[in-house]
């Protein structure tokens, strides 16, 4: 038979517990999640203003609907991390994710470059799925630093945006297969300067 163990113990092992988190939320990790966190929420506004620009360069259907699908998902991520930060009681801020404005300013350039039509279809989603690559990594990256901390409520909401962000590169690459990228190859050579 297990001994019970008092509400004394209990007691200790709570306030330990609670002591613990608090020292890691003030650790060098902490820091660092609560600094890429603000890039991230810099990086996904800035998405909802690049991707309807995207829209209006596509010609796929299945690309605007994809696109359009992902400015919606991209929208509510927004208002995730800003519950996020919530949950930390930190005020939402952006920082400027330089990563992120070199791969739009990257995915612009290949967009203006191009042919209307599948070339540029094909150039909007190599943009876009390198994009979501950087998403996937830093939001699988903030999910397990979420996790060490304890930050149980975070990162499930990152875990959520996280899902969705795979889920969009999926997408991605079932309207590049299907159409998109066949289209293109059949196409005159053209010169991307």
């Amino acid at each position: 038979m297990q001994k019970k163990p008092d509400s004394e113990s209990n007691k200790k092992n709570v306030a330990a517990d609670k002591k613990q988190q608090k020292g890691m939320q003030s650790s060098q990790l902490m820091k660092l999640f609560e600094t890429e966190l603000k890039d991230i929420f810099w990086a996904e506004k800035a998405l909802t203003e690049a991707i309807p620009k995207m829209i209006a360069k596509a010609t796929s259907e299945e690309l605007i609907v994809a696109l359009e699908s992902h400015l919606e998902e991209t929208n509510e991520q927004v208002k995730r991390l800003e519950q996020v930060f919530k949950s930390i009681d930190m005020k939402p801020t952006a920082k400027k994710c330089e990563a992120m404005a070199g791969l739009m300013k990257e995915a612009e350039a290949i967009i203006e470059e191009c042919e209307p039509g599948a070339m540029c279809d094909a150039g909007i989603i190599a943009g876009s799925q390198k994009i979501e690559h950087y998403e996937i990594a830093s939001y699988g990256t903030l999910r397990q630093f979420a996790e060490t901390l304890k930050l149980t409520e975070a990162a499930k909401l990152l875990e959520q945006t996280l899902d969705e962000e795979k889920g969009a590169d999926e997408k991605l690459t079932e309207v590049a297969v299907s159409a998109v990228n066949v289209e293109a190859a059949e196409l005159e050579g053209v010169a991307v300067v």
